[in-house]
């Protein structure tokens, strides 16, 4: 279990077995170098640790414990996070400021208490055995090499992985294993398992706060430059990956005035035009003399790497982008342990374009539902549905003027998925709706976290439910790929005060109108160059649904319609074909391809043991 992940941690290794407990851990040595080994111990042995992530409040927590009479032995978090459990128990977990995953054992009670992060930035999975034994791991790839379970494709989590790029909750792809969700505890004693939760952001806003725009875009600074400075936090060399978006320019801004020396940017791209948004990095890097190194893509390189890269995530990956950022990883391992990343600010400050594309279809469609009577409705839909197939104009309008009643289902859910609910219904064969046995609800984690939050706003609502779902594999990839090439990646939007400082601000603060992220663009006025802060989202283009139709269109052949393929009896095969032929003759379903053949190769690899060659 330990050795599977070297990747995660290259410098060290430790283990530690007594009785029915074995712990194992593989270290990747940024703070105390010397003496921050793990398994850890206090000093009369009854606790032992296991732990991944950084701490970085962790030298202001220990005068207060100094005080109650622990003397420390190391400069690591690691030896902070320890003491303050001695000191304070589970409630410890609500001091730490930093994105972690850990596990104390306590040799007393023969207790084992887990702790998983916040927002979810390291990643903690488990599984109990039909004996009662219990494992978990920072990857999946260790409980299988434990023998913990047989590897079977979990059926309930495959519509939320069709619909949603992957698993939205606790389940994963893998039966029997599932994740730990962020802002969570787990603490396993006489084989029972107990999960509490210690942390959710909440959108209560102080109604009569008297706060002008300049006064929140002056205090929402001061925090995003407290985060970096925070994540700065190393005995190693940092730099940060630059993709020339607003976000990373903005960490590239303020990080260069808090380092002496220059930074050191990464960026990565692909040939094409429109895949490629170097000159942006660049714009950037030469407005704050970053030490600039870039990396480009080719195809042959992408397709190369996808199934190790599959291993590595231990599940479909659910974004080409993911490709990209492990190559820039590398890059950068180069030069670096540690970087920095623009993850999160999306989901906190309203970065997406569904979210003002849904408010606005949603009053659109409200009110053409209201003054139109259902056979004209009827009359525009088949309109609509006579327009080109592919064009922009046809998919503009069916978001709102659907002949349905608009809800939040129809267009926030249905028109953002991958494959929606009436989708899945042609794709799904009878055999897989027959095991779902009517658990085959594609937004049921969604719907669920809609229904939780405690706010009437849509816009809180839909950035509640990002956080705890989207942003989950986000984390996951942007975790994984940076650890396969043995590099930790840091992400300052995802700081819980800052999250918390953001979440009640007033919504005009982060979506205006079509303006996303409106408070971050105020705060870099006159820092960044306008090109940048004017500039539309492009999120990382991976130019994939060309590429299918080109030179790696025998992969659509092998992964998607070969009789292995369809053989599985997952899909009806004339709904794939019918996909596939839309695809090739000018349709986009470049996602949908992507995540059949994701699926397939996962399979391949995860479940049947075919080697990644």
């Amino acid at each position: 279990m330990r050795d599977v992940l070297r990747h995660r941690g290259p410098d060290e290794e430790g283990i530690f077995t007594s009785g029915r407990l074995g712990l194992g851990h593989r270290r990747l040595s940024i703070v105390d170098l010397k003496t921050g080994q793990q398994p850890m111990f206090n000093d009369d042995r009854s606790l032992v640790i296991v732990y991944n992530g950084e701490v970085y409040n962790h030298l202001e927590l220990r005068p207060e414990l100094e005080q109650r009479g622990f003397a420390f032995r190391t400069t690591s978090d690691t030896e902070t996070i320890l003491r303050a459990y001695e000191a304070y128990g589970p409630a410890a977990v609500e001091r730490f400021r930093g994105m972690f995953s850990f596990a104390i054992w306590d040799t007393r009670s023969e207790e084992l208490f887990i702790a998983r992060d916040r927002l979810g930035v390291k990643p903690l999975y488990y599984a109990q055995s039909e004996d009662g034994s219990f494992y978990f791991g920072s990857e999946i790839k260790a409980l299988l090499a434990a023998n913990a379970l047989r590897p079977e494709l979990e059926m309930r989590a495959l519509t939320d992985y069709l619909a949603n790029h992957a698993p939205s909750g606790e389940l994963t792809l893998f039966a029997g294993v599932k994740r730990l969700l962020p802002g969570h505890t787990l603490t396993v004693k006489d084989e029972k398992i107990s999960i509490r939760q210690f942390w959710d952001v909440s959108f209560e806003r102080n109604t009569d706060d008297p706060r002008s725009d300049a006064d929140w875009v002056r205090d929402w600074s001061e925090l995003f430059r407290e985060s970096v400075r925070l994540r700065l936090m190393s005995d190693v060399p940092l730099g940060m990956f630059l993709s020339g978006g607003i976000d990373s320019s903005a960490i590239a801004a303020v990080m260069s005035e808090l380092v002496d020396s220059p930074i050191k940017t990464f960026s990565v791209a692909f040939a094409e035009r429109e895949a490629n948004e170097l000159r942006y990095a660049r714009l950037v890097a030469e407005r704050f003399a970053t030490d600039h190194h870039e990396i480009t893509v080719a195809p042959e390189e992408f397709f190369s790497a996808l199934p190790k890269l599959i291993w590595h995530e231990d599940e479909p990956i659910a974004h080409p982008s993911s490709i990209a950022l492990y190559f820039v990883s590398k890059l950068a391992a180069e030069n670096v342990k540690v970087v920095l990343t623009g993850e999160g600010s999306d989901e906190s400050l309203a970065g997406y374009g569904r979210y003002w594309m849904t408010l606005s279809n949603l009053r659109l469609g409200s009110r053409y539902h209201g003054i139109t009577s259902r056979p004209l409705r009827a009359v525009v839909e088949t309109a609509i549905e006579g327009l080109p197939a592919g064009s922009r104009l046809r998919h503009r309008l069916r978001k709102s003027f659907l002949c349905v009643e608009p809800t939040i289902e129809s267009m926030y859910f249905d028109n953002f998925a991958v494959f929606s609910r009436t989708m899945q219904d042609h794709l799904l064969s009878p055999g897989t709706k027959e095991l779902l046995n009517g658990s085959a609800d594609p937004y049921r984690e969604m719907s669920s976290v809609f229904a939780s939050v405690h706010s009437n706003d849509l816009l809180d609502k839909m950035l509640y439910a990002d956080t705890k779902t989207y942003l989950q594999e986000l984390l996951m990839k942007q975790d994984q790929m940076s650890m396969a090439a043995s590099i930790e990646s840091r992400v300052p939007f995802l700081d819980h005060k800052l999250v918390e400082f953001t979440a009640a601000m007033p919504n005009r603060m982060k979506l205006r109108g079509r303006t996303t992220k409106y408070v971050l663009r105020k705060a870099m006025e006159g820092v960044l160059p306008d090109e940048i802060l004017t500039r539309g989202k492009m999120g990382f283009p991976v130019p994939i649904g060309k590429w299918f139709r080109g030179e790696f269109r025998h992969l659509v052949d092998e992964y998607v319609l070969s009789e292995r393929s369809l053989s599985r009896g997952l899909f009806e095969p004339t709904e794939v074909r019918q996909i596939v032929e839309r695809h090739m003759t000018g349709e986009n379903h470049d996602e949908r391809l992507w995540s059949l053949i994701n699926l397939e190769i996962w399979q391949r690899t995860m479940i049947e043991g075919e080697s990644t060659a």
